[in-house]
């Protein structure tokens, strides 16, 4: 399942578990279809933030001898910064983010 992030200031679309994990980092219950009002962005992203600050920071590619299929490992970090952009620049707007 896909779940993608809306709002007046962009969009973007991720993965539902990776997607869930993300909003349950941010203090919401992790429940879709969803929204954040502008006046709860800022505590939400600090908390996401501090979350991606603790995980680990690195992404190992596929090994020389890994079949073809395998992929790379991406790190909480890569996968939460589209995220928090689109949050960082809905706080900017005042504008609220959805998803669904």
């Amino acid at each position: 399942m896909l779940i993608k992030f809306d709002s007046e200031v962009g969009s973007f679309t991720i993965d539902g578990d990776v997607a869930v994990r993300l909003l349950k980092a941010m203090g919401h219950s992790g429940t879709v279809p969803g929204a954040i009002l502008p006046g709860d962005i800022p505590g939400a992203l600090a908390r996401l933030r501090s979350v991606v600050e603790k995980a680990p920071a690195d992404s190992k590619p596929p090994t020389e001898d890994a079949d073809e299929e395998s992929e790379a490992q991406v790190s909480l970090r890569q996968r939460a910064y589209p995220l928090i952009d689109l949050l960082t620049r809905a706080a900017a707007g005042g504008k609220e983010v959805l998803w669904k």
